[in-house]
């Protein structure tokens, strides 16, 4: 299921955040299922292609599953129980062509909520089709998963209170640092303790949200994370946003993409040739400046994070390299 148009960026805040909540009714209440004619022929199709066992696997079960996350702002997050934001829309343009090239408008789309702990195993394990949310692909991911052309790129860096003082990693000695499992933040940030001597007690949270709570509540004294990340989780602490800042040298520069199963070429085409054509079109600039220079749900915040040099000559050139 879309979101509504009416996140186009010349509508008002008002307007989007009442389609919004029209939405998510809609969404609550089910789309229609496939019937056995629909599906005998998203069959047939699959048999005349070449092969795939991704999409065999979404035809037999007549529907398609995509990872999400709960609290990945604005990528990949949870409004009112239903997932939104800008990776959930890439993920949704591909259920478009998959519907297209299947010949299976009613195709279902389950949505199932992964952490950066367990993403990966529920990709290898079949248990999610399609992740699009917040991964980093990084070299040591590939003998695992497959990775689209990647959709966003970003430096690591950390949140920390204007009042700490607190401005590169040479002032965290010692002290306590939040990020979060299972990510290649985590692995960054360890190593650095180690070759800096800088001696860090780090927290490694279950997610983003837990991570942040912890600098805000001074368990913590910075949360290294991917920049983006981190402006979504300043940006949800409204009139209190001042109180934070985004500091110190980028630690790595990664590129986000979405996640599938190894060894299905066919399947991962068509994720690549929806990004591309959509970073083509101009499509993917609209949509960046739909959730990272507008309102977004659920209280209207603004990221205010304008694309970057690096993302402008992705868009022109797309690509699934790694950049670490």
């Amino acid at each position: 299921m879309k979101l509504p148009h009416s996140f186009a960026p010349h509508r008002t805040w008002a307007q989007r955040s009442a389609a919004l909540a029209s939405w998510l009714l809609l969404a609550s209440a089910g789309a229609h299922a496939a019937t056995a004619a629909e599906l005998a022929t998203a069959q047939a199709t699959v048999d005349q292609m070449q092969p795939s066992a991704t999409l065999r696997k979404i035809v037999e079960n007549g529907a398609i599953v995509l990872g999400t996350r709960e609290s990945s702002v604005p990528f990949s997050y949870t409004v009112k129980q239903q997932p939104v934001g800008y990776s959930y829309e890439i993920a949704l343009k591909v259920v478009d062509e998959i519907k297209k090239r299947l010949k299976l408008p009613n195709l279902a789309v389950k949505n199932v909520q992964v952490t950066s702990a367990n993403r990966i195993s529920y990709v290898v394990n079949n248990q999610v089709d399609l992740e699009c949310g917040s991964t980093a692909h990084v070299a040591d991911r590939d003998p695992l998963v497959a990775f689209s052309n990647s959709f966003f790129q970003y430096g690591i860096r950390m949140a920390v209170k204007k009042k700490s003082g607190i401005r590169d990693y040479a002032d965290l000695a010692n002290k306590t640092v939040a990020t979060t499992a299972g990510t290649s933040d985590e692995r960054i940030l360890r190593q650095m303790s180690i070759d800096k001597k800088l001696n860090l007690r780090i927290i490694s949270a279950r997610d983003h949200a837990e991570a942040f709570a912890a600098l805000k509540s001074d368990r913590a004294v910075a949360f290294v994370m991917d920049d983006p990340l981190l402006y979504g989780k300043i940006a949800q602490e409204g009139a209190a946003r001042g109180e934070y800042i985004v500091t110190g040298a980028s630690l790595a520069n990664e590129a986000y993409g979405c996640m599938m199963r190894k060894g299905d070429p066919v399947f991962k085409r068509i994720v690549d040739d929806v990004i591309a054509n959509m970073q083509r079109s101009g499509e993917a600039t609209k949509l960046y400046e739909t959730w990272f220079m507008r309102p977004i749900p659920p209280d209207g915040m603004n990221l205010q994070f304008p694309m970057s040099p690096e993302m402008k000559a992705l868009f022109a050139n797309p690509n699934d390299r790694t950049v670490d």
